[in-house]
Formats: C-alpha cells, structure tokens, sequence
C-alpha cells in the first residue's frame, strides 16, 4: 500500500526500461493515489506535452542548473498534499551513484520518501517502506540503496542495485 502521509518523495528503483513509466502509472491507478513525476524536458514536446502534463508530467531541464530542488521544496511547502516520483538513477542506463537531488528536496521540505519498486523477475510492484531522511545522505542512500537488495528491473545488467 502506498504511504498514508500526505506529501512524499516517491523514489522507484530499478529504473531500466521504458516500461517502468506505463507501469508505474497503471500502478498510481490501482493504488489511487494521485501521482506527479519528474522527466527530461523533451518529452514534453509538441503534441505529447500537453498529454504528459495531464498524466501528472513535471518537465526538467536536465542539460542547465535552474535550481530545481529549491523549486521543488517551494511546490510542497505550498501544497496540502502530494507526491512526485523521481527515479533516483536519473536514467534507464546503469549508474554506479544515485542522483541526490530527491533527497535534498525531501531534506528540505522536511517529507518523507517513499521507496517503491517494480520488480519484473517476480512479476510484482509496490512499497518497501517510507524513509525519513536524516541529513547524512551518503548514509541514507546506502540504506535506501540495500532496501532495493534482489529486486530485478526489467534489463538486470542496467540495475543500479545489488
């Protein structure tokens, strides 16, 4: 089940295949939570942009530093409830180190972050458990990091976890 807080960071891992989007999604539904994300600018181009704001699309642009943290801390101070899943490798491509800009916005705006998974060797998806950032990321991220420990994505040898 997803976190009853109102306002969260939600972090899904692995992150390896086109796929995890739709699912991801499809899975929002089945929950029924209202789900926001986090993706490359271009996606929202032409024709599509309109349809991936409706689907919850926040557009980044990842190629220049805009301060996007701190935009993001304001939206959830402002905001009663809500969720913005961010996958924390940043890519579908095999990264050794997370990105860490979830964990600063969850820091900031004092929320948890939620650890969701999809895991496609056992064919399952949904919640680990919530996460309470203490400051110390490179300590935090080690523990969200081994939570994910024999979760398979979609393409193993792009998995950022053990």
């Amino acid at each position: 089940m997803p976190p009853i807080a109102p306002k969260y960071v939600l972090i899904a891992v692995p992150h390896t295949s086109n796929w995890d989007f739709p699912l991801s999604l499809a899975m929002a539904f089945v929950y029924r939570f209202d789900m926001h994300w986090m993706g490359k600018d271009s996606l929202f181009k032409g024709w599509r942009g309109p349809i991936m704001r409706w689907m919850g699309g926040i557009p980044i642009t990842r190629s220049s530093s805009n301060n996007v943290v701190a935009q993001t801390i304001e939206v959830f101070n402002a905001s009663d409830r809500l969720v913005i899943a961010i996958p924390p490798e940043g890519t579908r491509s095999k990264v050794d180190t997370w990105k860490t800009g979830f964990y600063y916005i969850a820091l900031g705006a004092k929320i948890p972050i939620a650890l969701a998974f999809l895991d496609y060797e056992h064919k399952t998806g949904g919640f680990l458990s919530t996460f309470t950032p203490t400051g110390d990321v490179e300590k935090d991220i080690s523990k969200m990091r081994a939570s994910y420990s024999g979760i398979s994505g979609k393409y193993t040898s792009q998995c950022s976890v053990e």
